[in-house]
């Protein structure tokens, strides 16, 4: 059954995070609007307000929602956790103020799912506690996120993994306690059985930061740089820190994608919605040569298609949602529309946020309103778990896949063989009525 309403009880908590993050959450973000601070868990000041700010969470039942109640999280459908990150969004520090920040989200769910009794007790519980950060070192300077192209190795010698190799753009890497390593085991198996995944703790002999990378909006000469580039010359870990079965590290890596490309998916509705709310407000506030901008109308086709697309945005990502759910939780169930979500997120995105930038005139090219730091971020989701043209593949591919060759010379929808077919079908009734026809001109 088709049902845009939400269960009551829900409801009220939904309602709750609203107020919570506009009263408690907002104003961290305007204290401390750097990604750096957010991952720093030695910035003292800032740990000081969130960790109060955590345990509220905790008591309102609302910490790590994506994870069952063993994981110390509620075990939340995929409809849900959409509608919680669709506010989440809104503020930078709200998913680590919920437990739900990537890429720690992701991490904690492989090793809940792969991960040993031992690797749990000791990386994912700190990890769910809140009392530390992770990395996700996958993506190499020489072919970006195409595992087809990686060159980083793990050899086995004795009781260890070997690492050896370079990973590009490990985001937080210089604040992570361990590091999830994808590396070629096999280099002569079939890509979805190359690789395996490695635990690295921080500080391992040979982990090398050859300089933190800093994306659009960090500041390198604040060292906020978060994006790693990483050296592992020739890194040693125990035989017991492969994560999963060896040559199982593309079906890791990938059960972390599918639920995360919702998330993310919505919290940029929340995004946009802050966005568009800002337009709205600056055309009933502004006035240009004696008239209201929300007059004119070129500023209502702006809001009204801000709008459209933003539904139609939003819709999509809570059917993507739907489906996964249905599907008890298998992301596969989904993947034409994962793939859909991910194109259409960064179209949406960059549309909204220039309108209500536009709309906001010199003040909106400046970092006194949220729309910079929004703007700023822009090309990033085009890119990040893969860029935007991949993913028009894989829709179109999926697509296909459910479609067959026409069987003739023409199209199926040829219309000269569809009416011939049609007068053969109704002949008894077209014979009739010509025959009537004839009698009545014949009279």
């Amino acid at each position: 059954m088709w049902d845009f309403s939400t269960d009551p009880e829900f409801k009220a908590k939904l309602d709750w995070i609203d107020r919570f993050l506009i009263e408690e959450v907002e104003p961290l973000d305007v204290l401390y609007p750097s990604v750096s601070v957010v991952y720093d868990t030695r910035h003292s000041a800032s740990r000081a307000i969130l960790k109060p700010l955590q345990a509220e969470v905790k008591s309102q039942g609302l910490w790590a929602c994506h994870l069952g109640p063993e994981l110390g999280g509620e075990g939340y459908g995929q409809v849900a956790l959409a509608l919680m990150n669709e506010r989440l969004g809104r503020s930078l520090w709200a998913p680590t103020v919920f437990g739900t920040a990537a890429p720690d989200t992701g991490n904690a769910e492989i090793l809940a799912m792969f991960g040993t009794q031992d690797q749990k007790d000791r990386y994912l519980q700190p990890l769910l506690d809140g009392d530390i950060v992770s990395c996700f070192s996958m993506t190499e300077p020489q072919g970006g996120a195409d595992p087809r192209v990686f060159t980083t190795q793990a050899r086995r010698d004795g009781d260890h993994w070997v690492i050896s190799g370079e990973k590009w753009y490990s985001s937080n890497a210089r604040y992570a306690e361990f590091l999830l390593v994808l590396a070629v085991t096999d280099p002569d198996a079939p890509i979805q059985k190359r690789m395996s995944m490695f635990i690295v703790p921080k500080g391992s002999p040979g982990l090398e930061i050859i300089r933190n990378v800093p994306h659009m909006g960090e500041r390198l000469e604040m060292d906020e740089a978060t994006e790693g580039y990483l050296r592992y010359n020739d890194v040693r870990v125990p035989l017991d820190h492969m994560l999963g079965e060896p040559g199982g590290g593309f079906a890791v890596a990938q059960a972390r994608l599918g639920g995360g490309r919702v998330h993310h998916a919505m919290r940029i509705v929340g995004q946009c919605q802050r966005a568009l709310d800002m337009m709205c407000e600056r055309a009933l506030s502004r006035y240009t040569q004696g008239t209201r901008l929300a007059d004119l109308g070129t500023v209502q086709a702006m809001i009204a298609d801000s709008q459209i697309e933003l539904e139609q945005f939003r819709l999509l990502v809570i059917k993507t949602a739907w489906i996964i759910d249905r599907s008890h939780g298998d992301p596969r169930q989904a993947r034409g529309h994962i793939a859909m979500v991910k194109v259409g997120m960064a179209k949406v995105y960059h549309d909204i946020v220039q309108r209500a930038l536009h709309m906001h005139g010199s003040l909106g090219a400046t970092f006194e309103t949220p729309l910079a730091y929004m703007w700023i971020n822009v090309p990033t989701f085009g890119l990040a778990d893969g860029p935007t043209e991949v993913h028009r593949a894989t829709v179109a591919k999926e697509l296909l896949r459910h479609h067959r060759p026409a069987e003739g010379l023409f199209p199926s929808e040829h219309l000269p063989p569809k009416i011939a077919a049609a007068r053969t079908r109704y002949a008894h009734i077209l014979d009739d009525q010509l025959l009537e026809n004839c009698d009545e001109r014949c009279v």
